[in-house]
Formats: C-alpha cells, sequence, structure tokens
C-alpha cells in the first residue's frame, strides 16, 4: 500500500515524533463524527475493509522514500529516519464497530492504538475510507426506507468522482440496504448481486424499437428489461408488451414518472403481463422516490445513481481522528481539544447500546448492552476474518429496524439519546482540569 498516500504533514510529524525520541510512546486515536449530516437521524458505519486493507499493507518503497528526501520539510531529518521508513509496518491494534452499524455524534467508529509514528501516518487514508463509503451507506438507507420495501439498485459508477470511487460507492450502497449494483467489478469483488439493462444507444442502433427489444429479449430471457422510453415511452411500453414473454419488466429513464407509470402499468395488465414490473431510473432521490409512492405510483423498483455514488445531499462527513491518551512506559497522559467548536474527549472509549440509548464510556468499563467496538487487529495482525458485504448489509437492516421510526425520517428526524458515564465524565473533567488550568510558565 502507497505509503505516500497520506497529507504531508502526517509525515512531517513523523519525521519529528522519530527526531524526539518518541517511538516507543504509544499512542490511542479515535476516528468520530462531530455532528450528523443535514436531516440524517444516524449515519451507518461502512469501509472497514479498506481500513484494514490499508493497515496490513502500508509500505513505503525505496522510490517513496526517495521523494522524501529530497522535499525541504525533510532536509534536516536524520538518514536513520529514512532507513526507519524502509522497515515500516503496522503494528499496532485496531479496534472498531462492525460494519452496517448505525452510529451518532461522538461514537468512535474505530479506535487504533500504536507506537505514535504508526498511528499518525494513517489518519487521512482513514478518514477518507470511512467517511465515504459511510455517506453513502448512509445514503442508501435512506432511498431504502422511502422505497418501502421494493428494491433500490446503485447505477452510480459513472456519475462517482472516480471510477475506483463507484466500486466502493456501490460496496457501501449494497452495506446500506441496496439490492444489487449495476457496477460488475463491484459484483465480482464484493459477491453484490448485479443487475444491467440496455442504454438508449442499444434502441437507436437498431432499425425499429421491436427489432431492438426482440433481440434483447433473444439474449436475457426472463431477465429482459425493456427500456421504452427513447422515442415515445407508451408506444415504446406497447411494442415491449406486444412481444410478451419472457420480460422481467420495463424500465422509464424520464418524463413525467407518476403519469406514465400508471399509462404503463394499464398497458401491461392490458396484455396480459400483470406480472412485468416498472423500474424507475433518472435524477431520482429518497425525497421523490418518497413522493411518487405517496401519490401512487405503481412502481416495483428503482434504480438510482447520481444522488447515491455521491451522496448528493451531504457530500462530506464531519468526521475527526483525534489523540485521546498516550502511554509512556506504562504511564497514561491523557488528551484532548478544547478549542471553540473543535472539541474531543479524552480517553480510549467504549460504546454500549442498550434498548432506547447509548452510554459512551471508558474503554475498561463493564457496561449494560451491546459493547460495539471490538477487537480487529492485534500486534498488526487480524483476530478473525471480518464479515463479508452481505453480512454487513443484514446487520444494517436488523440494526436499523431496531431504532425508533423517527430517527428514519427524512426530515427532521429525531435524536437518540448518548449518555456518558460516570467514569468517562469525571475524566473529562479531570482532563480539561489539568490542561486547561496548568501553569504556562509565562508572565
Amino acid at each position: 500500500m502507497n505509503g505516500l498516500l497520506t497529507d504531508l504533514y502526517e509525515l512531517i510529524m513523523a519525521a519529528g515524533y522519530f527526531e524526539a525520541g518518541k517511538l516507543r510512546e504509544k499512542a490511542t486515536f479515535e476516528l468520530s463524527i462531530r455532528r450528523l449530516p443535514p436531516n440524517r437521524g444516524f449515519v451507518v458505519a461502512a469501509g472497514l475493509p479498506q481500513v484494514v486493507e490499508y493497515l496490513r499493507n502500508l509500505r513505503f518503497t525505496a522510490e517513496e522514500i526517495e521523494y522524501l528526501r529530497g522535499l525541504a520539510q525533510f532536509r534536516n531529518a536524520s538518514p536513520a529516519f529514512f532507513d526507519y521508513l524502509r522497515n515500516f509496518r503496522f503494528t499496532g491494534d485496531l479496534f472498531a464497530v462492525p460494519e452496517g452499524t448505525p452510529l451518532f455524534p461522538g461514537e468512535p467508529f474505530l479506535t487504533l492504538r500504536a507506537p505514535i509514528v504508526e498511528a499518525q501516518i494513517p489518519e487521512t487514508y482513514l478518514l477518507a475510507a470511512v467517511s465515504f463509503q459511510t455517506l453513502v451507506a448512509t445514503k442508501a438507507a435512506r432511498l431504502v426506507e422511502a422505497a418501502g420495501g421494493r428494491d433500490v439498485v446503485e447505477f452510480g459508477t459513472r456519475r462517482a468522482h472516480s471510477p475506483e470511487a463507484g466500486v466502493l460507492a456501490a460496496r457501501a450502497a449494497y452495506v446500506g440496504g441496496c439490492s444489487g449494483t449495476s457496477n460488475t467489478l463491484a459484483g465480482m469483488r464484493y459477491g453484490i448481486p448485479v443487475v444491467g439493462t440496455t442504454a438508449h444507444s442499444w434502441v437507436m442502433g437498431f432499425p425499429s424499437e421491436t427489432e431492438a427489444f426482440r433481440q434483447i429479449q433473444r439474449l436475457l430471457g426472463p431477465a429482459t428489461v425493456q427500456l421504452v422510453d427513447t422515442y415515445d415511452t407508451l408506444e415504446g411500453t406497447r411494442k415491449a408488451a406486444a412481444l410478451g414473454r419472457p420480460l422481467w419488466g420495463i424500465r422509464l429513464d424520464s418524463g413525467n414518472f407518476l403519469e406514465l407509470t400508471r399509462a404503463a402499468r394499464s398497458i401491461l395488465d392490458s396484455a396480459g403481463l400483470t406480472e412485468a414490473r416498472i423500474l424507475l431510473s433518472g435524477d431520482l432521490d429518497e425525497h421523490r422516490i418518497q413522493s411518487l409512492l405517496a401519490a401512487g405510483a405503481p412502481v416495483d423498483a428503482f434504480g438510482v445513481g447520481t444522488q447515491l455514488a455521491t451522496s448528493g445531499d451531504a457530500p462530506n462527513l464531519s468526521a475527526i481522528y483525534k489523540l485521546v491518551e498516550v502511554d509512556i512506559s506504562g504511564i497514561k497522559r491523557f488528551t484532548a481539544k478544547y478549542s471553540d467548536d473543535k472539541t474531543s474527549l479524552p480517553g480510549s472509549k467504549q460504546v454500549f447500546r442498550q434498548e432506547d440509548h447509548d452510554v459512551l464510556a471508558r474503554s475498561g468499563e463493564c457496561g449494560k448492552g451491546e459493547a460495539l467496538l471490538r477487537p480487529v487487529l492485534l500486534g498488526g495482525e487480524l483476530v478473525e476474518p471480518l464479515p463479508d458485504a452481505a453480512a454487513a448489509r443484514e446487520r444494517a437492516a436488523r440494526s436499523l429496524r431496531a431504532l425508533p421510526a423517527d430517527l428514519r425520517r427524512l426530515e427532521n428526524p429525531g435524536t437518540w439519546p448518548v449518555r456518558q458515564s460516570q467514569e468517562l465524565a469525571a475524566l473529562i473533567e479531570r482532563t480539561r482540569r489539568n490542561l486547561c488550568t496548568a501553569p504556562t510558565g509565562l508572565s
């Protein structure tokens, strides 16, 4: 894994720690969010496999080290620091919540405990991996909620911010509840069901719609989905209906969906194709889906692209990666940040999920409910194989069903209580006193 896939300041700090003789100090960092994105009552944690892959394979090549040597920021770094990078490996511990777990502000997605350089360098990658997939998984959960039991398929790779982002978005969308993806590589890599119809170019590539429909029907058989809105939606639907079975259904990608789906449903039913389904795609989001279904649109499935693969209405997450404690030869020093609007909480933590609230506690406490943070890597080695995307999807569905309905509202959702344990509250107060009232040495 590319050691330079990080911000420069991580490597500057790594060199500084090395030169200051802090290699043996163990640091604990936590990744959490300060606040929820707009109109979210929760987020769905995703991205853990990419975090694990990164940590287990993080290396610096000779070429990368030579590049760093040439930067002005490392002019004063000793040769021993670059020797250290040549043999760099992650040897620390990772604790994380299982993928598919709903989380709330202040609750750690993951805790990283390692020698301070090993814990500092991963910050950039971990924030990016967790933030992006969590945003998409959360968006998918909202779409699935709006669809009311109907399938939602991820169609977004062509609108994603890069091809690889499209693959990861497909995976995160599946974790969040989508039934499949159009991304073939995501299907092969992660075992996600793949779904495909045809494009308008297919229809335009034949002398007539009927011939285009007939040819794709020969290829796909019962999986045939006819794209009927290349020229005239209802006329296209009549031609598809005239060909009859085998037919999964039709897809509409444009127009007044409420009126067109009603008319198309009538055409299909009149042709005896009552089992044929209607799939909608084209600039959909959870609000539009909810509105169409509330108005009675006879839709069986939705394909969502742009808004899902980019988490269009909430494209960023207020994720932070903060140092919470340092262990120096067995003596712990607790750390926190107290600047305006950017505070953090000291000490390694655990989250206990109870029936109607969460308790944020110190990591060594015994609490009631499910302890969410679990060991993933110990001494740099994987404790046990991670659950696959399907298992994460099942956990997300089960966990979201257990949340109050008002938390799943698309607008103005309710709030889930997150309480601090007495031990954590005492540590917070003690650390604040120590850090904010300590003598400065200035006169």
